[in-house]
């Protein structure tokens, strides 16, 4: 089989993956694209926790060298989430870095040989849907194997953050309404702060919670409280009754000695129209063409403070070319080693200087930033942050035509 007609067989090589047994995806990803393209050396890189580097999945327990997940060819590639292809010292061939995204949710890069012949644009974006088919079986296959999951850790996760991570959604969202990333640090020490995203066909919930404490004992109580919204969510409950649903739970397993700060956002994919309970400390900022603005919300008490505490909705719009910014305590909270806190003032410079980059690089700016002001990476407390671009639904131009016309 030539790269030529390479295109045919992507539904038997789909089913050829789904397949195989769940450690052997690259192994057969490698034969099926030496058949199909003349590939040499293709390797799956995924990205770490703390999203610094691109680690290649090779035998455990142990990986091979991993690279930059911002500088060379490969980093390129994934930052930008378009396909390298980086000229090597053998003229014969031409290595490819194709960025391996499930839903907007960046899982790292598949890279390969081929033949400089065969590297033109046309069998490069079908290489790149192979890549993208390689990439839904990664992630459906995290569920039979740890392999995956080993091959993101630069070293060992603590147990709080094991929980933390399993209980993350991912950290990226994307369709045609809207694009999501979310950065969590210390990545391999979380404790207990979260983000949380659930889709429908008309609405997109979400979440930003920090929970009290540190250790197994915040995982512990932002568990509860995720796993409490989710519950009411999932039952069709309204904005409001999941955080007093969420906020009886934690009261009751607690009795008001610990308590979880949530902001819940419900967005209104027709009409932009979001509705908000700010529970507690999270900050959410609006970036629109006429600058950078806080939005206030009516600060509620936590969740599981009090007994049965009443909660109520506000509301505000988005519009189409608006960034929401939700960051927690962790951020907008955290001092240098000379007391300085990092504000409002710093929070907006790097705001403004991300504007017009992707939402996940925004978010990891952020927590870069943060790092900095801190003096380590090794931060006293958790930090999220949550980048959300708006594009709303497109105008249906077949609607607005008069008939007739």
């Amino acid at each position: 089989m030539d790269a030529v007609n390479a295109s045919e067989p992507f539904s038997s090589a789909e089913s050829r993956l789904r397949a195989v047994p769940p450690h052997a995806l690259v192994a057969t990803a490698g034969s099926l694209l030496a058949a199909g393209f003349g590939a040499q050396d293709v390797t799956l890189l995924l990205a770490d926790y703390g999203l610094t580097v691109l680690q290649p999945v090779t035998h455990l327990p142990h990986t091979g060298d991993p690279v930059s997940a911002h500088d060379g060819p490969a980093g390129t590639a994934f930052t930008t989430q378009t396909p390298v292809v980086e000229v090597i010292a053998d003229t014969t061939m031409e290595r490819v870095h194709l960025p391996i995204t499930v839903r907007g949710d960046r899982l790292g890069i598949l890279s390969l040989r081929v033949p400089a012949a065969s590297a033109d644009p046309a069998t490069v974006l079908r290489l790149g849907e192979f890549a993208t088919a390689l990439g839904h079986e990664v992630a459906t296959a995290g569920r039979d194997t740890d392999l995956y999951l080993q091959a993101r850790r630069t070293r060992r996760l603590t147990l709080a953050a094991e929980m933390q991570w399993q209980l993350l959604p991912g950290r990226g969202c994307a369709r045609r309404e809207y694009t999501i990333g979310a950065h969590l640090e210390p990545a391999y020490a979380v404790g207990g702060d979260n983000f949380d995203w659930s889709t429908s066909a008309d609405h997109l919930t979400l979440t930003v919670t920090d929970g009290m404490g540190q250790g197994i004992d915040a995982s512990l109580l932002t568990n509860l409280a995720v796993s409490a919204m989710r519950n009411a969510r999932r039952a069709g409950i309204g904005l409001a009754d999941q955080a007093a649903l969420a906020d009886q739970a934690v009261y009751a397993q607690y009795g008001g000695k610990v308590y979880a700060s949530t902001l819940l956002l419900r967005f209104d994919l027709d009409t932009g129209t979001v509705r908000a309970v700010d529970a507690g400390s999270p900050q959410l900022y609006r970036l629109r063409a006429t600058g950078i603005d806080l939005i206030e919300l009516e600060a509620q008490l936590p969740l599981g403070m009090f007994e049965e505490t009443p909660y109520e909705e506000q509301t505000f719009q988005v519009e189409p070319g608006d960034r929401l910014v939700a960051i927690s305590t962790g951020v907008h909270g955290t001092r240098s080693a000379t007391g300085d806190l990092f504000g409002e003032r710093a929070l907006r410079q790097i705001l403004s200087a991300t504007r017009q980059t992707p939402p996940h690089e925004t978010a990891r700016a952020v927590v870069a930033g943060l790092i900095e002001h801190f003096g380590s990476k090794d931060l006293t407390s958790d930090a999220v942050v949550v980048c959300l671009d708006w594009a709303g639904k497109p105008i249906d131009t077949a609607r607005l035509t008069p008939k007739g016309t």
